[in-house]
C-alpha cells in the first residue's frame, strides 16, 4: 500500500489553481430542483386527517364540527391549521371527467365546506390517489390530474394528500411530478403530501415534487408499530428540511391503543424528528390527558422550530438513546432522553455529545414545564419504559466558529497555489454538528463502531490515508465555513476493513442545498474522489445515508477531506 497524503494534496492543488481562474462546476443532482422553493411548508405542516378514528365514515357534519373543535380547543393557534379529509368522500365522475363528491355525506358540496373551514383561520385539505383508483376503491385521479388540480383549486383546497394504491407500475418520481405542475399551474399554494408508504424511495426525489413524503409503512395504534416507525423514519432526517418534510405518517395520540406515556414519546419523536403534526383522533371528545399532549406549546415550538433540522441519535446505550436536534438558536439543543425497553432507566446526556462545551447549561423539561436548573456537563434523569424525557438545554458556550486562529497549511511538499489560501482539513476542524450510528465520528481513522480512537488507519482499496473522517452510516457532520472557504475535497467509500461487505450514499450539502450525490457505493469499490466549488458556502454538510436499513459494515470514509479558504 502507498500513502495517498501527497497525491491527493497536489491533485487538489491543481483544481483549486483552475478555482482561481473559473469556478468548477457543481455537481448538482436532480433533487436539487426543489418544489418546496415555493415558501409552502417551511415549518413541517400541522393539522387534523380524519383516517385513524373515522375511515371512510366521514361527511360534511363530522368536518365542521371538527373545525370549530380545532378554534375551541385553541389548537389552532397553536399551529394545526389543516382539516383534511381523507379518502371516501368522492363517488365518481361526470361527463366531463369532473369528480364528484358523495352528495349525501356533503350535500352543500366542497366549496362550500371549504369556506366554513377558511372563514375559522383554517385551511382545507383533501385526499386522491394517483393511480386509477384510491385505495379504498373510489375514483382516482389517473388521467385527470390536471382536471381534478384545477377542480380542488377552485374549490379552496389548500392540501393535497396524494395516495399509491392501484399505481399500475407507474414511475412514482415522474408521477408525483405531474402532480406538482398540475398544482403549480392553478396558482394557488397547495401543500402536496406524497404517500406511498415509503415505497420507491421518495426521500431521493420528493423533494423536487411535493412537500412531505411519506418515509414509513402504515401507522396503527400499537407500541411496536410506533417503534418501527420511529426506526425507519429516522435514518432518513438526511432528507428533510424547511419546506420538504419526512413524514412518518399521522398521529394516533387519543385514539386508545397505547398508554399516555407512549403518546407523550409519539408526540415527542414526532417533534424531535420535525415531522408533519397531523391529529387523527376525535377532537370533540378529547381525555385531559391527550389534550395535554397535543397542545404543548413547548414541545410544538421544538416541531415547528425553524431551522429545520431533524434530530439524529447521539449516544445509545443498549437501545437507550439520547437524540439531539439543533435549533435556530444555536446556544440551545432539543435532547430527547428515550426509553423503548420494558425497565426503568437512567439515561445521561452528556454536552459533548449534543455540540456543547462542557460547561454550565440551563436544563427544561418541556413535559414538567418546569427549569431542572443549572448543570454542568451533563444531565441524567430516569426515564420510565417506553418514556421520554424531552428536555430544552441552553449554554452561552456553544460550539460556534469552526475555522482554527491559525490558519492550517498544506504539506511542506505540496505546491502552494495561491498565497491566500489555506487548506484545512476537516478532521482538524471542530463541527457545529456530529451524529454518527455506532461510536464517534473518528479522527483520521476509520469507525471501530464502539468507543473513541478504536478504529484503523483510513483505507480505500490498496490506498491508505494520513487524514480523514471516518463514520458509520447513518452519519451526519455539519462545519460552519462562514462563507470563506472556495473548494472542497476527499476521496469517499468504504473502507477496505470490510472487504467486499456494506452499502452507503455519500451526500454533500451546501447550506441545505444537495451539491453532491454519490449513489450507492460498496464494500471492496475503488476511492471515488469528489471535487466541489463552493464559494461563499457557511454550511458544509457531510452525510452517508444507509441503503435502506442495511448498516451492517457501513463503514464510511471521507478519506483526506479537506477545504480551501481564504485567508483575507
Amino acid at each position: 500500500m502507498s500513502t495517498r497524503t501527497v497525491r491527493t494534496t497536489l491533485l487538489f492543488g491543481a483544481i483549486l489553481l483552475l478555482a482561481t481562474v473559473c469556478y468548477l462546476p457543481i455537481q448538482y443532482n436532480s433533487r436539487t430542483v426543489r418544489a418546496h422553493d415555493d415558501g409552502v411548508a417551511r415549518t413541517p405542516p400541522m393539522g387534523w386527517n380524519s383516517w385513524n378514528r373515522f375511515g371512510c365514515n366521514v361527511g360534511e357534519q363530522l368536518i365542521k364540527k371538527t373545525a370549530d373543535a380545532l378554534v375551541a380547543s385553541g389548537m389552532r393557534d397553536l399551529g394545526y391549521q389543516y382539516v383534511v379529509i381523507d379518502d371516501c368522500w368522492q363517488i365518481g365522475r361526470d361527463a366531463q371527467g369532473t369528480i364528484i363528491a358523495d352528495p349525501r355525506q356533503f350535500p352543500s358540496g366542497m366549496a362550500a365546506l371549504a369556506d366554513y373551514i377558511h372563514a375559522r383561520g383554517l385551511k382545507f385539505g383533501l385526499y386522491t390517489d394517483a393511480g386509477r383508483q384510491t385505495c379504498m376503491g373510489r375514483p382516482g385521479s389517473l388521467g385527470h390530474e390536471w382536471q381534478d388540480a384545477a377542480t380542488y383549486a377552485a374549490w379552496g383546497v389548500d392540501y393535497l394528500k396524494v395516495d399509491w394504491c392501484y399505481n399500475d407500475g407507474l414511475d412514482a418520481a415522474a408521477q408525483y411530478a405531474l402532480f406538482r405542475d398540475a398544482l403549480a399551474a392553478t396558482g394557488r399554494p397547495i401543500v402536496l403530501s406524497i404517500c406511498t408508504w415509503g415505497l420507491e424511495n421518495p426521500w431521493d426525489w420528493g423533494s423536487g415534487a411535493g412537500h412531505l413524503w411519506r418515509t414509513t409503512r402504515d401507522i396503527d395504534d400499537r407500541w411496536p408499530t410506533l417503534l418501527q416507525i420511529i426506526r425507519e423514519n429516522a435514518v432518513r432526517a438526511y432528507a428533510a428540511g424547511p419546506g420538504g418534510w419526512n413524514d412518518p405518517d399521522m398521529l394516533e395520540i387519543g385514539n386508545g391503543g397505547m398508554t399516555d406515556v407512549e403518546y407523550r414519546t409519539h408526540f415527542s419523536m414526532w417533534a424531535m424528528m420535525a415531522a408533519p403534526l397531523i391529529a387523527g383522533n376525535d377532537l370533540s371528545g378529547m381525555s385531559s390527558a391527550t389534550r395535554d399532549i397535543l397542545l404543548n406549546p413547548e414541545v410544538i415550538a421544538i416541531d415547528q422550530d425553524a431551522r429545520g433540522t431533524p434530530a439524529l441519535i447521539v449516544h445509545d446505550d443498549a437501545g437507550r438513546q439520547v437524540w439531539s436536534r439543533p435549533l435556530e438558536d444555536a446556544s440551545v439543543r432539543a435532547v430527547a432522553l428515550f426509553n423503548p425497553t420494558d425497565i426503568t432507566a437512567a439515561i445521561t446526556v452528556r454536552w459533548a455529545d449534543i455540540g456543547l462545551y462542557p460547561g454550565d447549561a440551563l436544563v427544561r423539561d418541556l413535559w414538567a414545564h418546569a427549569d431542572r436548573g443549572v448543570v454542568a456537563d451533563s444531565f441524567t434523569a430516569t426515564v420510565e419504559p417506553h418514556g421520554t424525557v424531552l428536555l430544552k438545554i441552553t449554554t452561552q458556550a456553544y460550539v460556534a466558529a469552526t475555522l482554527p486562529n491559525e490558519p492550517s497549511r498544506p504539506p511542506v511538499d505540496a505546491p502552494i497555489v495561491n498565497q491566500g489560501v489555506r487548506y484545512p482539513y476537516l478532521s482538524d476542524l471542530v463541527p457545529t454538528f456530529a451524529d454518527n450510528a455506532l461510536g464517534p465520528a473518528e479522527i483520521d481513522i476509520s469507525n471501530g463502531e464502539g468507543n473513541a480512537g478504536d478504529g484503523h488507519t483510513l483505507t480505500l482499496g490498496d490506498i491508505r490515508y494520513a487524514k480523514g473522517l471516518g463514520v458509520h452510516a447513518p452519519a451526519d457532520l455539519r462545519y460552519d465555513l462562514g462563507g470563506a472557504c472556495m473548494a472542497f475535497a476527499a476521496d469517499i467509500g468504504l473502507d477496505a476493513e470490510v472487504g467486499q461487505h456494506g452499502t452507503a450514499v455519500f451526500q454533500v450539502w451546501a447550506d441545505g442545498a444537495l451539491i453532491y450525490d454519490s449513489g450507492v457505493l460498496r464494500g471492496g469499490m475503488a476511492p471515488v474522489p469528489v471535487y466541489l466549488d463552493i464559494p461563499g458556502v457557511y454550511e458544509l454538510r457531510l452525510v452517508v445515508a444507509p441503503v435502506d436499513w442495511a448498516t451492517d459494515y457501513a463503514h464510511a470514509d471521507w478519506a483526506g477531506a479537506r477545504v480551501a479558504c481564504s485567508t483575507v
